[in-house]
């Protein structure tokens, strides 16, 4: 199914091992039928309970679960793009010599092409007042418009099978989990390959913070390393050779000197933590829970 030859799907560029629809994929003509099987293999393989080495992005998992993607996931599913619109959002438009319109440039067969976010896109200027339809239109082209058929086909097989009412139960961490099963989790092997910022193994806060993952049951611990590297896959020589957006690159935990009252947050295409210096460990504890339980999201987009 992931053969590059096929080109029905590709590695996401913020971590290079979880997999999504490819946009070029209508090189093989019958590309759309492939993908309508590659739907039922997944769904038969999670009627019987049969397990598949296979991880996709948060988004596509999204997709077969019918719900929004966020402005968020373009992170780890091209986290350059996504600090574009993130510096995009984060400033006055009037200030920042940028002249954007609602348009984007697709890559299709090494070739560029210009299209419209709506209609006559090209001619409409983004704006302070506008800029966050241009970033809700341009993700929602980004994650979904660009392989909308490569979905919808995929989506016609899997559907076959497990039917979306029931499948939609679950929520995109717990789909992964479905599909690819409960990673063994070493925690020795992460903590002996985790780099500290602004904090040392010796911190009271990193103490805690082991203290705490240890104990997580296996299923929480799995869902910490959604939260914090995007994907449950654990690197099949251990966590030396975890990798990011740029090659390999070590768990990371940096200290966050904002409020204590801020939950933990990450950065998926750096395998980075971003801890708050907590009073308490109950408090680590419990924040640290409630942010790989809720994973905070952004805005919603169709």
């Amino acid at each position: 199914m992931f053969n590059p030859n096929y080109a029905l799907f590709t590695t996401s560029p913020g971590d290079r091992v979880t997999y999504q629809p490819n946009a070029s994929s209508n090189c093989n003509s019958n590309h759309l039928s492939y993908f309508k099987f590659v739907g039922r293999i997944v769904a038969k393989a999670i009627y019987d309970n049969k397990l598949l080495d296979c991880f996709f992005t948060r988004s596509f998992y999204k997709h077969i679960l019918d719900k929004a993607v966020h402005f968020t996931d373009l992170e780890s599913f091209d986290y350059a793009f996504y600090q574009g619109l993130h510096y995009l959002l984060e400033h006055d438009l009037s200030e920042i010599d940028m002249e954007l319109t609602f348009s984007t440039e697709v890559q299709e067969f090494g070739l560029s092409e210009i299209r419209d976010l709506k209609e006559n896109g090209r001619q409409k200027a983004v704006t302070e007042e506008n800029k966050k339809e241009y970033v809700k239109l341009v993700c929602q082209m980004k994650m979904t418009g660009a392989i909308r058929k490569q979905i919808d086909s995929f989506l016609e097989g899997f559907y076959d099978i497990i039917p979306k009412r029931l499948i939609s139960i679950f929520d995109e961490q717990e789909l992964e989990l479905l599909i690819s099963g409960l990673p063994n989790i070493d925690l020795d092997d992460l903590k002996a390959n985790t780099e500290y910022h602004k904090y040392t193994e010796n911190s009271l806060q990193i103490q805690w913070f082991w203290r705490a993952l240890r104990s997580f049951d296996q299923a929480d611990r799995a869902k910490f390393l959604q939260f914090v590297t995007g994907t449950s896959k654990v690197p099949l020589q251990g966590f030396a050779a975890l990798e990011g957006m740029n090659g390999f690159q070590k768990f990371q935990i940096h200290r966050d000197d904002r409020s204590t009252d801020r939950l933990p947050s990450a950065h998926t295409c750096f395998n980075q933590l971003d801890l708050p210096a907590y009073e308490t460990y109950d408090k680590l504890r419990s924040m640290l829970n409630k942010a790989v339980d809720e994973c905070p999201e952004g805005f919603g987009l169709a």
